[in-house]
């Protein structure tokens, strides 16, 4: 986070209150990052508004610059400006959408997570960050290379939001139920499926400097835990990641980021590991 140097913005123009807006500000007052203001619209003319917010910017003492652009979709907009201007990080307000439309249709917050390589906070409350709770999941039992690397991407990014705050970083890692089928015969009763998760987990808090107190071990589905642990402990951000790859039919339908979005009670930070995030820099490319 501190190595950011640029950040997307993206302004709702039907929203008097962008709380996207609110949250780049409090990250770029800490690192100094520049704030590159975008607007997604075909049709109307926003450059008014946008001159406003950064004369109020610049005055404050912001880098800021703006833009107005639209290209077939507001997911594709936004990441085409991303590429063009080098931002590390985009943030954006988060809009639930209806249900039934969830329903028919992939929602473009969930594309804008797909296809951005970079990290994407999507802001869903108003309240401070100061004390609070950031709460970073992790899957520990998950020792793939990508995954290592995701980790470690995860809990950099809580300590840092962490220290920018002055919040206090959580984790919390989901090991699956007992599975009577599983050929594994650890893996077929939850006693030991509980002791192989605090092994690991032992080993990952070594080398993140994590205690018990701030490591929350769970039995069950990581999209109905994470939610209830935002909830228990009133965590202010989420901060969760996908080893998704855009462009793979049917591979990113039901990712934990995505299902858990909607059902949190705070603001959700997505982040990929590098080897997916330079995977989706190479699909860009090729568009």
């Amino acid at each position: 986070m501190q190595a950011i140097r640029s950040i997307l913005v993206v302004i709702e123009p039907q929203h008097s209150e962008s709380l996207a807006l609110k949250r780049a500000k409090l990250i770029a007052g800490v690192t100094q990052a520049h704030l590159h203001l975008l607007v997604c619209d075909p049709k109307h003319d926003h450059s008014g508004m946008l001159s406003v917010l950064k004369s109020a910017l610049l005055e404050d003492g912001y880098s800021v610059t703006t833009e107005q652009a639209w290209n077939d979709s507001q997911h594709k907009t936004i990441v085409d400006v991303q590429q063009a201007e080098g931002c590390g990080l985009v943030v954006k307000q988060h809009f639930p959408d209806n249900p039934l439309k969830k329903a028919l249709l992939t929602p473009e917050d969930w594309k804008l997570l797909r296809a951005c390589p970079t990290p994407v906070l999507l802001v869903k409350t108003a309240g401070s960050w100061k004390d609070k709770v950031i709460l970073a999941a992790v899957d520990v039992g998950n020792t793939d290379l990508e995954h290592r690397h995701l980790h470690n991407t995860i809990i950099d990014h809580g300590y840092d939001i962490a220290s920018l705050a002055k919040a206090h970083l959580h984790v919390i890692s989901a090991h699956p139920s007992p599975m009577l089928s599983a050929a594994d015969p650890t893996l077929q009763l939850s006693e030991t499926i509980a002791e192989r998760y605090r092994d690991q987990c032992r080993a990952f808090q070594a080398e993140f400097d994590i205690d018990d107190q701030h490591l929350h071990i769970e039995e069950g589905p990581a999209d109905v835990l994470i939610p209830f642990l935002v909830h228990k402990l009133q965590a202010a951000v989420t901060v969760i990641g996908t080893v998704a790859r855009s462009g793979l039919s049917g591979a990113l339908i039901g990712n934990t980021a995505e299902v858990v979005l909607d059902k949190v009670e705070s603001d959700v930070l997505v982040l990929k590991p590098a080897e997916v995030a330079d995977h989706i820099d190479e699909l860009i490319d090729r568009r």
